[in-house]
C-alpha cells in the first residue's frame, strides 16, 4: 500500500511538472484592457502538451451602427499568410507521396512564367524563386476585389519581371504560394477548397477552418476594420485573389490544433517536417522562427485587409499559441509578447493606453509623398481632421495613432518622423527603413 501511494505521489508530481502553470487572471485583465480601449478585436488559445489551457475572444465579430456582435471564441477570423502553412503541408503531402519533388521545375506547370524552367518547388516554399510579390505591385489595388481565374492571375504574374535570379537569395513573395495552391488542383484534380478538407481539416477534426469566401456573419465569420476614431469597416479581399498565399478562414483553437498536428507528424513525414523547419536566410518552407525571450518558436503570421493573426509551436515546452485579430490598434504581435510574457511569468506591466490628441494644424508637418533606397515602395501621409493615415503602394490606407515625440504607430509599425528633415524612419519586425519626403 504505501508503495502503491507513493508511485501515485511521484506520478502526481511528474504530472506537475510538465504542466505551466500562469497567472489567469493578469492575462484575463490584460485582454480587458485591450477590449475597454479599443486597442485590439480577436480572439486567442493556447494549449501546453496539446491540451488548450486558456481562451478568450474581444471585440466584435461585426461592429456598425446597427449591429454589434461580441466576437466569441467559435469567431472565425481570414488568416491571411498563415494559409502558407496549409498550402505547404499539402505539397509535402504530394512530395511523400510521390507525385511531386522539391526538384520539380515551375515550367512543368506553368512554362510561361518568368525562369520557370530554373525555378524549383523547393524554391517556392522557401521564398527563393526570384518571382516578384504581385501584392507589392501598384495595380495590385486595381483588381484585389474582384473575382480572378487562375489563368487571369498567371497573366499577371507573367507580365511581372522576376527580382532576382532563382535560389540567389530568398524574399518573402505570394506569388509562390498562390503558384503552389494551383499545383494543388492540377495534380490532384480537385479544388484547392476539397484537398485542404480531405487532407488537413477532415483528417485532424478541425471544425471551422476552410476555404473563404465573402465574410459571412450567419457563419460567424468576422469583418475586420480600422480605427479612425472609432471602428470602422474595411474593403474585402476577394478570396480567389490570395488563394493558397492567404484564402483560408479558421480559428485560433483550430490553428492550435494544426500545429501540433504538424509537430507531431500526424500530416506530413517527419522528413519532410525537417525540411519544413529548415531555415535558409531566416526562411524555412512556409514557417519561420519566432523567438520569445530565450525561446524559439517556429510558425507563421499573417495579414489581409484589416486582420492580423500569429501561429507560433515551441517545440522545447510543446506549447501551441495563436491569436487572431479583426482590428488592430495596439499590435498583433504586442498582443502575442504580452500573453506569452504572462503565460510563462515573464515581467509585464499591463499598458495604460492614453490616447494622444492632435490638432489638424500639428499633423500638416508629416503630410507627402516619402521614398526610400532601401524599399522600391511610396509611402503617401495624408490626414483627415485630427487623424493622419498611411498607405503604400498597393496597399490599404491605415490611420496611424499618435504615440508622441513625433512617433506613430499602425499594427506593429512605427513611424518617427524627423518633420525638420523632411524624412521618418519606418520600423517593422525589427528592421529599420530611412524614408525621404518627395513633395
Amino acid at each position: 500500500m504505501i508503495k502503491k501511494r507513493a508511485y501515485l505521489l511521484l506520478l502526481f508530481l511528474i504530472l506537475q511538472s510538465c504542466t505551466q502553470t500562469f497567472n489567469k487572471a493578469k492575462l484575463d485583465s490584460f485582454f480587458v484592457a485591450l477590449s475597454k480601449h479599443d486597442e485590439n478585436m480577436g480572439s486567442i488559445a493556447i494549449a501546453a502538451n496539446g491540451v488548450v489551457v486558456y481562451q478568450n475572444a474581444i471585440g466584435y465579430s461585426q461592429a456598425n451602427d446597427r449591429v454589434k456582435t461580441p466576437a466569441t471564441i467559435k469567431t472565425k477570423y481570414r488568416i491571411g499568410s498563415i494559409s502558407k502553412m496549409f498550402t505547404a503541408t499539402m505539397i509535402f503531402q504530394l512530395i511523400d507521396e510521390g507525385k511531386l519533388g522539391f526538384e520539380t521545375p515551375l515550367a512543368s506547370y506553368f512554362p510561361q512564367l518568368p525562369n520557370a524552367g530554373k525555378i524549383t518547388i523547393g524554391e517556392m516554399l522557401d521564398h527563393r524563386s526570384g518571382l516578384h510579390n504581385f501584392t507589392n505591385d501598384s495595380l495590385y489595388t486595381t483588381y484585389r476585389a474582384v473575382p480572378m481565374s487562375e489563368a487571369e492571375m498567371v497573366a499577371i504574374f507573367a507580365r511581372q519581371k522576376p527580382d532576382f535570379e532563382p535560389d540567389a537569395k530568398a524574399e518573402y513573395s505570394n506569388t509562390n504560394f498562390v503558384l503552389l495552391g494551383y499545383i494543388i488542383e492540377k495534380l490532384t484534380g480537385k479544388t484547392y477548397a476539397e484537398e485542404l478538407k480531405k487532407r488537413v481539416t477532415s483528417k485532424i477534426g478541425l471544425t471551422d477552418t476552410y476555404y473563404g469566401t465573402k465574410a459571412n456573419p450567419a457563419k460567424n465569420e468576422a469583418y475586420s476594420y480600422n480605427y479612425p476614431g472609432q471602428w470602422t469597416q474595411m474593403p474585402e479581399t476577394d478570396m480567389s485573389i490570395p488563394g493558397g498565399a492567404g484564402a483560408v478562414v479558421s480559428t485560433p483553437t483550430d490553428l492550435i490544433k494544426f500545429i501540433n498536428a504538424l509537430f507531431e507528424g500526424k500530416l506530413i513525414s517527419r522528413a519532410s517536417l525537417e525540411m519544413m523547419k529548415t531555415m535558409k536566410d531566416n526562411y524555412g518552407m512556409a514557417m519561420f522562427t519566432i523567438p520569445f525571450d530565450d525561446k524559439k518558436g517556429l510558425g507563421h503570421t499573417g495579414g489581409i485587409d484589416g486582420f492580423s493573426s500569429v501561429l507560433i509551436y515551441f517545440p522545447e515546452d510543446k506549447l501551441a499559441v495563436a491569436y487572431t485579430s479583426n482590428g488592430v490598434r495596439y499590435s498583433t504581435n504586442e498582443v502575442i509578447m504580452g500573453a506569452l510574457s504572462i503565460y510563462f511569468n515573464r515581467p509585464f506591466a499591463i499598458p495604460e493606453f492614453k490616447t494622444i490628441t492632435l490638432t489638424t494644424a500639428d499633423l500638416d508637418k508629416y503630410v507627402g509623398t516619402y521614398t526610400s533606397t532601401q524599399m522600391p515602395l511610396k509611402i503617401r501621409i495624408t490626414k483627415n481632421n485630427t487623424f493622419l493615415f498611411v498607405q503604400a503602394t498597393g496597399q490599404t490606407v491605415f490611420p496611424l495613432e499618435a504615440k508622441g515625440g513625433n512617433k506613430f504607430s499602425f499594427a506593429g509599425v512605427t513611424l518617427q518622423f524627423e518633420p525638420t528633415k523632411k524624412t521618418f524612419t519606418l520600423t517593422q519586425g525589427g528592421a529599420t527603413y530611412l524614408f525621404t519626403k518627395t513633395d
